[in-house]
């Protein structure tokens, strides 16, 4: 008789890792050693080299296609250009979400959606109350939005080894942040609004929603016309990186199917039989087939956007003189205390107070999949905003006031990595059946 396998003592929930979200997961947190090796090296260049740093970054560089060009400086190519595959990879995630997780039942979208819109209405609300009568007001998109990378990153080494569950219930949160973030830069931060170039984006868009439509495939053909969706919007006078997130949005995910995955193993089978190389070529494309356009996108896009286009983009972004001057003024000024506000209090107040809102109205049938502490900890961890932070910073302010932008960014995001470390170090210190009720809930 063949002895029944022992167990590891794990839920199933702790050992499943070859899934779409924990791959996603794992890139996002292994990606913010490299993310916070770009801000300190970008710190440091800013400091040891000004000259140069500003020198480089705002060399100004040209694309030109017969009569026709567009020039920026190099960050703005960086900010604008390459952040817009950063933002295509959020889109392709938040699809993902609504076909295949969190965000799949009606009953389940409620609680992230008023977790992500209450940490970002207190946060936001505490910068207009510290700036309240200044010019610096209109940067309060400034205070909205989570960096996926630091947040998870910095979870995976201060938090409580529990992994996928406080993880996907922070990124379904974050990813409603990067969302409604986007949005923000569409319509709030467009300055010069061009009405025919405007016109010309949205006919190519509805021909990219026409080829969604009609499950067109060929992925060169979506490039060519994103391409000119941006070039048209990039003129229009609102930032282009909404075309990656549309993009995104529009890519279906999916299991694979039965039909395709009976018909790749026809095709492996026949290489087995004759193994030759169009039989070869055949498996492969049987097998590529099978998997859906998100979780391919996925696999291709993501690692690049992690590992090499945000950390560039912090490289560009983060450098900012530090000396007692400028620490002195800044420390006192209503940009850089609202945004340290709303990030270390606004985020895990307004996040704490969406989730219990929902479970109080609901009954508690619809609740956190974690325990309280555990949902005050993704709170306090979820004020670490950097990426779209900065992006929205460059766009509200300039000179001195994105400085002190940037700063209260940095201190920020410092201030919500130790508030975490603390809350989940007195959790740890709880009696056993406290710190489990604390940590998981009623799981």
């Amino acid at each position: 008789m063949v002895d029944p396998p022992q167990s590891s003592g794990n839920t199933d929930w702790a050992w499943r890792r070859e899934t779409p979200l924990g791959r996603f997961l794992s890139t996002e947190s292994g990606s913010a050693a490299v993310l916070l090796t770009a801000t300190v090296a970008a710190l440091v260049w800013a400091n040891v080299a000004g000259v140069s740093y500003q020198a480089v970054w705002g060399t100004e560089v040209s694309v030109r296609v017969g009569g026709s060009a567009i020039g920026m400086d190099l960050v703005s190519w960086v900010n604008s250009g390459l952040m817009t595959f950063f933002f295509f990879v959020v889109g392709l995630e938040a699809r993902r979400e609504i076909d295949m997780g969190e965000l799949r039942e009606r009953s389940r979208v409620l609680l992230p959606l008023s977790a992500g819109i209450g940490g970002m209405a207190v946060a936001v609300l505490l910068y207009l109350v510290v700036n309240a009568g200044e010019s610096s007001a209109r940067g309060w998109g400034v205070a909205m939005s989570t960096d996926t990378a630091f947040a998870l990153g910095t979870l995976a080494l201060i938090g409580p080894k529990f992994p996928e569950r406080l993880r996907s219930f922070l990124l379904t949160v974050v990813v409603i942040d990067d969302v409604v973030a986007l949005l923000v830069i569409a319509t709030v931060y467009t300055r010069g609004l061009a009405i025919a170039p405007l016109l010309v984006a949205f006919a190519l868009f509805a021909a990219i929603l026409v080829m969604s439509r009609l499950r067109v495939s060929n992925g060169f053909v979506y490039l060519f016309i994103g391409l000119a969706t941006w070039v048209a919007l990039h003129l229009s006078g609102v930032d282009p990186v909404v075309v990656g997130l549309a993009m995104g949005l529009l890519t279906y995910a999916s299991p694979a199917g039965r039909e395709d995955l009976e018909r790749a193993s026809d095709r492996f089978r026949d290489f087995r039989e004759q193994p030759t190389p169009q039989l070869a070529r055949s498996a492969r494309a049987s097998l590529h087939q099978a998997i859906s356009p998100n979780e391919r996108l996925q696999d291709a896009f993501h690692p690049w956007t992690s590992y090499v286009i945000v950390p560039l983009f912090a490289l560009a972004n983060a450098g900012i003189p530090i000396h007692r001057d400028f620490l002195s003024q800044a420390y006192r000024s209503p940009i850089t205390v609202g945004i340290i506000a709303a990030y270390v209090v606004g985020k895990p107040v307004g996040i704490l107070t969406g989730s219990w809102v929902v479970t109080r109205l609901t009954a508690g049938r619809i609740r956190p999949p974690v325990g309280w502490a555990a949902v005050a900890g993704a709170g306090t961890i979820a004020g670490i905003g950097f990426t779209v932070s900065l992006l929205i910073a460059t766009l509200a302010f300039s000179g001195a006031d994105l400085e002190e932008a940037k700063l209260g960014i940095l201190t920020a995001a410092l201030g919500a990595a130790g508030l975490t470390w603390v809350l989940f170090s007195i959790t740890a210190a709880l009696p056993a059946a406290r710190r489990a009720r604390a940590l998981l809930g009623a799981a």
